[in-house]
């Protein structure tokens, strides 16, 4: 194998790109005392970190290689790069977990670190009292009676299908930044709740009435056919209206407009109250757009997958401000960013990130752009 054959292979496996094959090519390959020199060499070029390289154990990687062996059987294609060595970086973020915090007096090492807040996802009850979720659980949903309603599926609640006879009780979800959430409506209807995200809706909703729900923040929704029962999005005096449709909705009260994109179905945007003069109607591919302060709807055509990808942890910038990103990197990870240089938030990037890690995220602007940055545990300051 030759050596550019190898680093593309080390590169793609830290990356989650290697197949089946790859990985097992690239577990022969560090078995020879020669290969390992070659490998430490490649980590030493691109980094320079002393104590990861002394720290290195050649022996627990070919472990780690095996066992992901055994659990990959799909191939996982992602975005290719046009320089493997330009997002080397990567290898050192991955590879921490073999060796990068084996040295406990590293305190350099760990100055580089970003370590997130992490708050609790949290149900509040139309009588106001609340419970975190803890996503690790499975369990039953009851109501105020100790009635029955539904069950948690770990990152999801699901309430059983009925409708409300009396009185509509509403509940309260809240994702923080750093976490997302679904829930399965009475209706069937299913809605992921990105970061920083509020969802207020009634545990049952009622016979004979449209069906409402409240939105804070972003939400992709799935929403169940019922003509009978109108499905309307309420956000930021921006409503939604539909019969049985797939959209999403991002309506965060630091944007600067509520954008509603459509996937699949139909649905009507209007402002305040309902005219037939107010309206504004999507079809499958277009994206409306509502400025705060404003009474009109801009329209265009979108690819939607750039909208939607959050749903599957993708983070997708299309033409987007630098001070635009950083908000989005807020509320994925969880982190504080200080942004002292001005010019940079106003310039315009192109970039996707599948499921990386914020250090990936980091260091593909560092390496891409020059960004310079500092970390201190949940802050990063661009300088």
């Amino acid at each position: 194998m030759t050596v550019k054959k190898s680093e593309r292979l080390i590169v793609k496996f830290i990356t989650n790109q290697a197949s089946h094959e790859e990985i097992e090519q690239l577990t022969e390959w560090l078995k020879e005392e020669e290969n390992q020199i070659v490998f430490k060499d490649f980590v030493k070029t691109n980094y320079a970190i002393d104590t990861a390289l002394n720290s290195f154990d050649s022996s627990e990687v070919r472990k780690q290689l095996s066992e992901r062996i055994e659990k990959e059987n799909n191939v996982f294609t992602k975005r290719r790069f046009s320089s493997y060595y330009k997002y080397a970086a990567i290898l050192v973020v991955a590879l921490g977990g073999f060796y990068f915090y084996k040295n406990s007096s590293s305190e350099h090492a760990r100055k580089n670190v970003i370590v997130p807040r992490v708050d609790e996802i949290v149900l509040q009850y139309g009588n106001g009292s609340s419970e975190n979720i803890d996503t690790s659980e499975e369990k039953e949903v009851t109501d105020k009676d100790g009635n029955i309603i539904g069950k948690q599926e770990k990152n999801r609640l699901v309430y059983d299908k009925a409708f409300a006879e009396g009185e509509l009780v509403y509940n309260t979800l809240k994702v923080p930044y750093g976490k997302k959430f679904e829930v399965q409506l009475s209706d069937g209807t299913l809605v992921h709740l990105n970061s920083g995200t509020s969802l207020r809706y009634p545990v049952q909703f009622g016979k004979n009435k449209n069906r409402q729900v409240y939105l804070s923040g972003e939400a992709y929704f799935e929403v169940s056919k019922d003509k009978a029962h109108p499905f309307t999005v309420n956000s930021q005096q921006v409503n939604v209206e539909v019969l049985g449709t797939k959209f999403n909705v991002d309506s965060y009260a630091n944007n600067a407009s509520t954008d509603v994109v459509l996937v699949e179905g139909k649905v009507s945007l209007y402002k305040d109250q309902k005219t037939n003069d107010n309206q504004v109607f999507l079809t499958p591919g277009f994206k409306a757009s509502n400025l705060k302060g404003q009474t009109t709807f801009k329209t265009e055509q979108v690819n939607t997958d750039y909208y939607t990808a959050w749903v599957k942890g993708s983070l997708v910038f299309k033409n987007a401000s630098f001070d635009d990103i950083i908000k989005k990197l807020e509320r994925q990870y969880n982190v504080t960013f200080i942004n002292r240089n001005k010019t940079l938030g106003r310039e315009i990037f192109n970039a996707r990130f599948d499921n990386e890690p914020i250090e990936v995220v980091l260091k593909y602007f560092s390496d891409s752009y020059e960004i310079d940055y500092i970390i201190n545990q949940d802050k990063i300051t661009i300088k």
